[in-house]
């Protein structure tokens, strides 16, 4: 018999909006959310803003989402480091969203002699700091990146991403990071710990069968896939897994919840 849901997990971009706008009943399925009092959370692979930063974008959109109740890569990647070596050091390269996270667990930024070298996002990536990332992981320091897209959408296109960055620094050292954000089952994970949830009662929403959908099975969860991202309808037989439900939106998850 299927359980209860009891607790949600969403993925953001190509869920609740897509470039700046918000998406069929992404506002009305997340009000719904809390006037029920279901625990839920935000996720993004996205590591340059913090929770403070996107809770502000999505209230601009009409989206009403507490600062507390979004889940980024780069807190995952926090949290997994502490969770390694305690109050250890790291050598980053991104922007505040990955740098506020590693500051907030403890963590000392430097790159002298650190334990890690953090690769996530930015939009201002440059030859001098993956030289110099290339240096310290030769050095000793272990690699970690916050997640694998190898693109990111902007205005004009498709722009490099951490992912695409990562091979580069791989190639040269020789050294393949670890991975903390989706497809990696240890994002949902640590969000369930986030809100003290149960994999059995918790369902994960997303756009993308090669994050979302994958990392959500993986984890245990129920899975729900919604058309107005990046996965087509056509798209989904190509896997050699399903998703519990394939549905336009989230507004026909209201009644769910």
């Amino acid at each position: 018999m299927t359980r209860e849901i009891r607790s949600w997990l969403s993925d953001m971009d190509g869920v609740l909006v897509h470039e700046g706008t918000a998406l069929p009943g992404a506002a009305d399925f997340v009000g719904a959310l809390q006037t029920a009092g279901r625990p839920f959370l935000v996720l993004t692979n996205n590591s340059i803003f913090t929770p403070r930063d996107l809770c502000a974008r999505l209230a601009a959109t009409g989206i009403d989402v507490p600062e507390k109740a979004i889940w980024t890569s780069a807190l995952a990647t926090a949290q997994f480091l502490t969770d390694q070596m305690p109050g250890g050091s790291a050598h980053v390269i991104g922007e505040a969203g990955l740098t506020t996270a590693l500051h907030e667990a403890g963590y000392t930024l430097t790159a002298a002699q650190p334990d890690f070298v953090v690769l996530g996002e930015t939009r201002t990536y440059s030859f001098e700091a993956i030289t110099q990332a290339i240096r310290l992981i030769q050095g000793g320091a272990r690699f970690i990146a916050t997640n694998p897209d190898v693109t990111g959408p902007s205005a004009e296109g498709d722009v490099p991403a951490t992912g695409a960055v990562a091979a580069m620094i791989s190639a040269a050292t020789g050294r393949k990071p670890y991975f903390v954000g989706k497809p990696n089952p240890m994002m949902i994970r640590s969000a369930l710990n986030r809100i003290d949830a149960h994999s059995e009662t918790t369902v994960m929403v997303g756009d993308r069968m090669d994050t979302d959908v994958v990392a959500g099975i993986e984890a245990g969860l129920r899975t729900y896939l919604v058309l107005t991202g990046s996965t087509r309808a056509t798209d989904v037989e190509r896997f050699p897994f399903r998703p519990t439900a394939v549905l336009d939106s989230v507004a026909d998850l209201i009644d769910l919840v």
